[in-house]
């Protein structure tokens, strides 16, 4: 199986684009902080709203590229904490088909990659935090959920591994790409570019974000009339 996501523009999205241009948009105004946060920049250094304990500050967010969580296909990222934390939530950047929702996402936490022995659950209140339309036609949204009861965890790298996304379409789900710090594995592929995803908790990070705190300018919905492919060979 090819496990990437690109996109083959056709006829009729390349017409429709003369005429309304997408555009990827920009989260802001200059969200996030840091350094290389702006409204210049498709994706500010952390580009997630709070205090996160861990971000995965990426600058290829966004427009670039995304991997599939659902239909059998995982993404497992590496995360570091800097002090014992107790995990509560994450926030995460998707790629939806428009006018796509997401009911549920299945997520672990392991001292491995793919790993589940310090926590696991399936998050099914996901907020969706803002979003814009990014120039493949693909609505890329910030969403933020709740990690179970929390997953207590002491200074240390560990996996934050996401996978049986669900739509009610039953559309593929895409874990964006940003190329961050962290490293990455994609079942069926390997080692793969990191994700968009910032992790919060309490005792040695910022606490959970409330709803909303967070807004990603966008354009106006471009209806999507491409085809998919995926890049990578099993």
């Amino acid at each position: 199986m090819k496990t990437k996501l690109t996109i083959l523009c056709v006829a009729a999205l390349m017409c429709l684009m003369l005429t309304s241009p997408a555009t990827a948009g920009n989260i802001g105004p200059n969200a996030g902080g840091g350094s290389g946060s702006g409204s210049g920049s498709p994706e500010p250094a952390c580009a997630f709203s709070g205090s996160p304990a861990y971000c995965n500050a990426g600058s290829t967010g966004f427009t670039t590229d995304a991997w599939t969580i659902n239909s059998g296909f995982s993404v497992s990222d590496s995360f570091t904490l800097a002090s014992g934390t107790t995990v509560t939530s994450s926030q995460i950047v998707t790629w939806l088909f428009p006018g796509d929702t997401i009911s549920s996402i299945g997520w672990s936490i392991g001292s491995t990659s793919f790993g589940s022995d310090l926590g696991s659950g399936t998050a099914t209140t996901i907020t969706d935090m803002g979003d814009t339309t990014n120039q493949f036609g693909f609505n890329a949204q910030m969403d933020g959920f709740a990690l179970g009861g929390g997953v207590a965890l002491g200074a240390g790298t560990y996996w934050f591994t996401l996978q049986n996304a669900a739509a009610p379409s039953g559309d593929p789900i895409y874990w964006d790409e940003n190329s961050g710090a962290s490293s990455a594995f994609e079942n069926s592929v390997g080692s793969v570019p990191s994700e968009s995803f910032a992790m919060y908790g309490s005792g040695g990070g910022g606490g959970a974000p409330e709803p909303g705190t967070l807004v990603l300018g966008g354009s106006g919905l471009l209806l999507l009339a491409g085809a998919l492919r995926r890049k990578l060979n099993k």
